[in-house]
């Protein structure tokens, strides 16, 4: 890459990412093959890109706290298999190899954004309503457990985390998009909090690089949440079906 345009180049992705994870969540795919295209390895590169969107997705947690307060009884259910599963992701990334793991990738984040985009159907047909799961101790533990699922993606890799989460909510009888975005990113906080201490203890991360992704991502992170409440739920969901689609279909075809 020119050293000229490679600064800008990775600002730009940060930018892109930083309002992609605000919105829907999937900015790892912006910033993941623009470090690899850098130079830097796999490993370094998702390392780096851990590290480089982490601010952005804390603007974005600053940018949703009024719909997050709505939210705390399934904050505190998910926050600790959240920070634990994101530090075993991690602790996963140095220790096992990234092909095997590659090959689930693709099916994970199409089976997440079909239960994501279909939600209202599906819901309906396994007539679940909102108040049934609080009172079920059985679904809030299945979402726990889920939960965890996705935080150790998190921490290994984190494409489509979001999707994820997104999905899970949504077959939990949550429909406020605003608010289960709010969710979404503060336990995608947690989540990359862990993995990033993890990385830089290990000497894993590309500090320049990171530091320009970083300075993109904030910016995006405020701008995403402004744009997800002045287009709507309708826009939004949208948004999140194609990105999830797109994500499964790229790592399908890779």
């Amino acid at each position: 890459m020119n050293f000229l345009l490679e600064p800008l180049i990775l600002f730009l992705a940060g930018l892109v990412a930083g309002v992609i994870n605000a919105v829907a969540g999937g900015g790892t795919l912006i910033i993941f093959p623009t470090l690899i295209f850098s130079g830097l390895t796999a490993i370094g590169a998702n390392a780096t890109s851990t590290v480089g969107v982490l601010p952005g997705v804390m603007s974005s947690l600053w940018a949703y706290r009024r719909e997050l307060a709505t939210q705390k009884r399934w904050l505190w259910r998910f926050a600790i298999p959240s920070l634990i599963g994101g530090g075993l992701g991690a602790f996963l990334v140095l220790h096992t190899g990234e092909s095997l793991f590659r090959r689930f990738v693709p099916f994970l984040i199409l089976f997440a954004t079909v239960l994501f985009t279909f939600n209202g159907p599906i819901t309906r047909w396994l007539q679940i309503e909102a108040h049934l799961i609080e009172q079920s101790r059985h679904a809030v533990a299945a979402a726990i457990a889920f939960q965890f699922g996705v935080a150790i993606y998190g921490g290994y890799f984190g494409a489509g985390i979001g999707i994820l989460m997104l999905a899970a909510l949504g077959i939990l009888g949550q429909k406020n998009i605003h608010e289960m975005n709010a969710l979404r990113v503060c336990l995608g906080v947690m989540i990359n909090l862990v993995a990033a201490a993890y990385f830089i203890a290990n000497g894993l991360v590309s500090w320049p690089e990171a530091a320009l992704l970083a300075v993109g991502t904030i910016a995006g992170g405020f701008a995403g949440p402004r744009l997800a409440r002045a287009v709507g739920a309708k826009v939004v969901r949208a948004f999140v079906s194609i990105t999830g689609f797109t994500l499964g279909i790229y790592f399908l075809a890779r």
